[in-house]
């Protein structure tokens, strides 16, 4: 079995690292918060006091971090993950940053010996707690191979994509997206309200053509019963849309709707509600419109 090794025990990371446990790979974690670390350590897996010690131990480390400076100060930075790197190390990184960073610590490993996969995910907390995430994979198709099998204790859906950056131009993909059916779904639940329709029989109506999608299958219920906490942070959400956005100049490409959804969840920040979970961007049409989402 590959040892492996998980740094970055969240929302997201710690069941992921509970379903790797429980697939039966020995497990080393580290974590700034010791509480997650310590629940992971009462369920068999071993507790590191550092990036380095993580790596130095195993034989695929994985970061599940919040944005691209955390990553780049864990992996290569004082104590981090080039401290203990050793020949054949597989990074894998399930964060969410920019592909230029994604790029750059893959050839700074690289020099180590260490081979390295940008591997954001899609799903959610459901997906992560399931493991049934979709992995989107930069990097060797070798060192993908080698580490499947640490990834289908997450994952349902493993793509490779391309070499360095790839997967996180793919994760930047995948948020346009998501932003998208967000935003739709709170314009069309409150426009329904308001037309003095229900709105949970429009979504139940809607839902089978051309209009499903994982966000009309998954958030209006818990919104109905108002249910606003994460799933994935709203704040997160506009991290992400930052990277999308700065990745598009970039390549100066013009994203005119993504600015706008942008420009909704930074509204969202400033109303205070960064916190809650991403569907909850209707809030801010709540306020435009001043009228509420009714529970059901």
């Amino acid at each position: 079995m590959l040892r492996v090794g998980y740094i970055g025990l969240g929302l997201m990371g710690k069941p992921m690292a509970r379903n790797i446990l429980k697939a039966g790979f020995p497990l080393v974690v580290h974590n700034r918060s010791q509480a997650a670390v310590e629940a992971l350590v009462a369920e068999g897996a071993v507790a590191a006091h550092s990036p380095a010690e993580v790596a130095a131990q195993v034989d695929v480390v994985i970061t599940n971090l919040p944005d691209s400076p955390d990553v780049e100060a864990v992996a290569l930075g004082e104590n981090g993950i080039i401290a203990g790197a050793h020949e054949g190390l597989i990074f894998i990184d399930h964060s969410t940053i920019k592909p230029e960073t994604a790029r750059h610590i893959a050839q700074v490993l690289g020099e180590k010996g260490v081979l390295c996969l940008d591997a954001p995910v899609s799903g959610g907390d459901i997906g992560a707690q399931q493991g049934t995430l979709t992995i989107m994979v930069g990097g060797p198709q070798a060192a993908l191979e080698k580490a499947r099998p640490v990834l289908e204790a997450e994952g349902r859906t493993i793509t490779h994509i391309g070499e360095a950056g790839a997967g996180q131009v793919a994760k930047a993909a995948n948020q346009i997206m998501v932003a998208a059916q967000m935003v739709a779904m709170a314009e069309l639940l409150l426009l329904s309200q308001k037309a003095g329709v229900d709105p949970a029989r429009v979504v139940q109506a809607i839902r089978g053509g051309a209009a499903q999608c994982w966000t009309l299958d998954n958030k209006p219920q818990r919104l109905f019963a108002g249910e606003r906490r994460p799933g994935f942070k709203a704040y997160m959400m506009l991290k992400d849309l930052d990277i999308v956005m700065d990745t598009a100049r970039t390549y100066g490409m013009p994203l005119p709707s993504t600015a706008t959804h942008t420009q909704l969840f930074r509204a969202m920040q400033e109303l205070g509600l960064g916190e809650l979970d991403n569907s909850a961007v209707i809030a801010v049409y709540e306020a435009l419109t001043q009228t509420h989402l009714l529970e059901k």
